[in-house]
């Protein structure tokens, strides 16, 4: 940690605090300048699937495992066509890859995305001071070879950058146009597979959804037609669903709400079963009349513990969010599912008299464990339900 005014041999890169803190240490990936929201992740796998995550769209990520990059990337291991984050920190220098399924090196792979990164950094601290003082906007600094950073600029940047709250970006992440997506989920033996006959057929709202999502809901039987954050509920009826399902995504909920809620209301008056994730579950809550707020500090990792008060279960789940659904918001005939054990906050969501339910945390993964994907059948089970139900309902 240094407060000079450029960065000192035998350093190359600069990690420049919107509270005026500066790290030295030394870039790799895409030469240039990066800025974002800084947060930490706690996971010691799955660095790919972490940045090409959308939810992490605008923000740069501290890897709190020391040994970031090590085996490598290939080109199975993305969640989406784009990158989410938009820098990394990391406290090790990246070593050569050691691993079976490595095609590129990460440091190229981060070239190729264009996206830039710090190692040497003493990540310990960087992630003490981020709980102590909360999120913040910081600037990676990896000038071109002889030039040197203006780092008293990136500080006056980053003073006039504004927060994440408030900020709508979901339109920034979210697919062009609809597509249809019927691969299933990856294994060791076979890759990624192809599901047969589907069962059901859901419409997923994209606002930064990730590809092991739609690859978990067609291993559950389901063809899934994928479409803009801004679709309308009549766009989505129109494609005859039998469930709906809100994703993931980066950026303010009570922004992306401001068309997006709309549109979840009227779909709520027809009682499709509907099933929300992360940036879907916040939306969803807002729709029913709740309130979120931005966290001090978000919860990213694959070891969060998690609540289940139907039956007193823990699951440990894979998490990625800034924003929670606030206590004491919900309205009548809304109930909390599944809390946070690390804080209380509120993890899940149903709705009492109608297939609706959602979730803060990531139950499909990648990374992270599998305890949740039972979520998944839960969703089935609500569209078979009311499958029957309506066959019911038309009987003479």
């Amino acid at each position: 940690m240094n407060d000079d005014m450029t960065i000192p041999a035998p350093y190359t890169a600069a990690l420049v605090l919107s509270d005026g803190t500066v790290f030295f240490g030394y870039g790799f990936g895409a030469r240039g300048q990066a800025s974002g929201e800084i947060c930490f992740n706690t996971a010691m796998t799955g660095y790919q699937e972490v940045l090409t995550d959308p939810s992490y769209f605008g923000q740069i990520i501290t890897f709190t495992f020391p040994h970031i990059g090590n085996v490598g990337t290939n080109p199975q291991d993305k969640e989406s066509k784009v990158m989410g984050a938009s820098g990394l920190i990391v406290r090790e220098e990246v070593t050569e890859a050691s691993n079976f399924r490595s095609s590129m090196h990460f440091i190229r792979w981060l070239e190729d995305k264009g996206v830039t990164g710090i190692a040497g950094i003493d990540t310990r601290a960087l992630t003490r001071h981020t709980r102590l003082h909360g999120a913040q906007n910081v600037a990676i600094l990896y000038p071109s070879e002889g030039e040197n950073a203006d780092i008293p600029a990136a500080k006056a940047a980053l003073q006039a950058m504004p927060s994440l709250a408030g900020m709508e970006l979901a339109h920034q992440v979210t697919t062009p146009q609809s597509y249809e997506w019927t691969q299933t989920r990856w294994s060791l033996e076979k890759g990624y597979g192809e599901m047969g006959n589907a069962e059901f057929h859901v419409v997923a709202v994209d606002y930064g959804e990730k590809f092991n999502i739609l690859r978990t809901l067609a291993s559950f039987g389901c063809k899934t037609t994928v479409v803009p954050a801004h679709a309308s509920a009549e766009d989505i009826l129109a494609l005859r669903p039998d469930g709906v399902f809100l994703s993931n995504g980066p950026g303010d909920p009570a922004a992306t709400g401001e068309y997006a809620i709309p549109t979840i209301k009227k779909l709520l008056k027809t009682d499709t079963p509907i099933f929300g994730i992360c940036l879907g579950h916040q939306l969803l809550g807002l729709a029913l009349g709740a309130k979120t707020e931005k966290m001090h500090q978000g919860h990213r990792g694959v070891n969060h513990p998690i609540k289940r008060l139907s039956d007193g279960a823990v699951e440990i789940t894979s998490q990625n969010h800034g924003f929670v659904v606030s206590h004491g918001t919900l309205p009548k005939g809304v109930s909390v599912s599944h809390v946070s054990l690390f804080d209380g906050t509120i993890a899940g969501i149903e709705v009492d008299d109608k297939p609706v339910f959602s979730i803060q945390y990531h139950p499909e993964s990648s990374p992270g464990p599998h305890d949740s994907l039972y979520l998944f059948e839960r969703f089935v089970a609500t569209m078979q339900e009311s499958r029957v139900q309506s066959s019911e309902f038309r009987k003479p």
